[in-house]
């Protein structure tokens, strides 16, 4: 199941429509079953079961002609960590270690409060930019050796995967908490509650948070020119070197896109957090929560009061009430479109077509030639299995002629795929084309059952 998820939302495209995820899921099912795969179920039970299992989650965007369906934050961690347990990154490397080493070193430096020794370490620095730079002038220049460049930018290419696939959490976290946000505002017993006081102050309280912080400042940092401008050049600069040579074309890809796809990403992330933030206001200032929250009370009171009958009435006890239920099916309004007429009209007047020369004989010729004739390759295999308890496509080809030419040799290969059974070694089969011409070819060796006689009797 995490292989077709892979395929189908974490390859080039995250997002489909329920249409055409449907229609690829059918497509993935099919291959799986012809490889001997059991999948019993059609793609709308998949889908349903996926959505119920947490797998998938499923959003209506404003302005979408239909659903569209994503994975979701635990598929996509179920997915990486298959992937490192089937592709595991080496688990020391030198450029692991120092970019480790680094950090704690800058740790250290930017959290200590003695002057002193912050200015001794600064002095140490800028006396070893002097060496540097004198170095340089000297036309001395020291490079990564190639082997440890090119584990750099490996290790550089997983923390970036990484850093994209955190945007998805990102945006989970943030729609949990709206979610958090709404039931506050619905199980706030007051007329007037903190969430409340917050938001008719003009408080962005998903911006507040402490998740909000941090996304607002990264999102900063990512959309600042000097910084991209930088970013953007380094990668040109890196993917330009001899050592990138020894990189893969995807992990090259990767590097090229990489902007791109934190800017997406991002780009994604921020606009959620902004939806959020707006709906939430406008959930609050279009009295709306009150409704929800008469609703919830009404629901409450009901629910105790069935918990009160419970002690007193049998569930299967005529209480003399009829409730009657309607048998209409029940859609959303947001399903419907208005027909509009002047999309389907004709740009002129109807014109008499020419009269055709072909006729039907030469009609049903053309769909012969172009697609197989199985009910007629089913008749004959049926025949035969009245006669004999296994049939070969030897015996098949020997008694009926391949009208089709090779189309029937295929059709009868395809067949017995489906419904017989297809044994590892090769037969030699002949035919007449149907060009008159004799024709001989090596196939695999196939058999029709007995037992499956009534899977051809169509």
């Amino acid at each position: 199941m995490l292989g077709v998820l892979q395929e189908l939302l974490l390859r080039d495209e995250k997002v489909l429509p329920a249409s055409a995820l449907l229609e690829r899921l059918r497509q993935e099912l099919q291959a799986l079953k012809q490889a001997g795969e059991d999948m019993p179920q059609p793609a709308q039970a998949y889908l349903a079961l996926w959505l119920n299992e947490g797998w998938l989650t499923r959003r209506l965007p404003p302005g979408a002609q239909e659903e569209q369906y994503e994975l979701t934050t635990d598929a996509i961690t179920a997915i990486r960590f298959l992937q490192g347990v089937l592709q595991p990154r080496a688990t020391a490397t030198e450029s692991r270690l120092a970019t480790v080493m680094q950090q704690l070193t800058k740790l250290a430096e930017d959290t200590n409060p003695d002057p002193t020794s912050r200015r001794a370490a600064l002095l140490a620095e800028r006396e070893r930019i002097d060496r540097e730079l004198e170095q340089l002038g000297k036309g001395i220049v020291e490079t990564l050796p190639p082997e440890r460049a090119v584990e750099r930018a490996r290790d550089i290419i997983g923390l970036a995967d990484e850093l994209v696939a955190d945007f998805r959490r990102v945006r989970g976290d943030f729609d949990q908490l709206n979610r958090q946000l709404r039931a506050d505002l619905l199980n706030n017993e007051g007329s007037r509650g903190q969430v409340l006081e917050q938001l008719f102050a003009g408080m962005d309280l998903i911006g507040e948070t402490a998740a909000g912080k941090t996304f607002y400042a990264f999102w900063r940092l990512l959309t600042d020119i000097e910084q991209a401008t930088i970013f953007s050049e380094s990668l040109t600069e890196v993917l330009g070197r001899d050592f990138a040579g020894q990189l893969s074309a995807g992990e090259k890809r990767f590097l090229r896109h990489l902007t791109n796809r934190l800017l997406d990403e991002g780009g994604s992330v921020h606009e959620v957090l902004q939806t959020f933030s707006r709906s939430l206001r406008s959930f609050v200032q279009s009295r709306e929560y009150l409704e929800q929250r008469r609703f919830n009370a009404v629901l409450r009171e009901s629910q105790r009061d069935a918990l009160t009958a419970k002690d007193y009435l049998r569930p299967n006890q005529d209480v003399g009430f009829e409730l009657w239920l309607t048998s209409a099916k029940l859609r959303s309004a947001s399903q419907w479109h208005l027909y509009n007429p002047s999309e389907r009209m004709a740009s002129r007047g109807m014109e008499d077509a020419p009269d055709s020369s072909m006729s039907l004989h030469d009609i049903a010729s053309m769909v012969r030639n172009s697609e197989i004739d199985f009910g007629l390759l089913r008749r004959n295999i049926y025949e035969l299995l009245q006669q004999s308890s296994v049939v070969s496509i030897e015996e098949l080809l020997r008694v009926y002629p391949a009208t089709q030419g090779l189309g029937s040799v295929v059709g009868y290969i395809y067949l017995a795929l489906r419904h017989g059974q297809v044994t590892p070694s090769n037969v030699q089969v002949s035919w007449t084309g149907m060009d008159s011409v004799e024709r001989s070819a090596t196939v695999p060796a196939v058999y029709f059952m007995k037992e499956k006689e009534r899977e051809f009797a169509r």
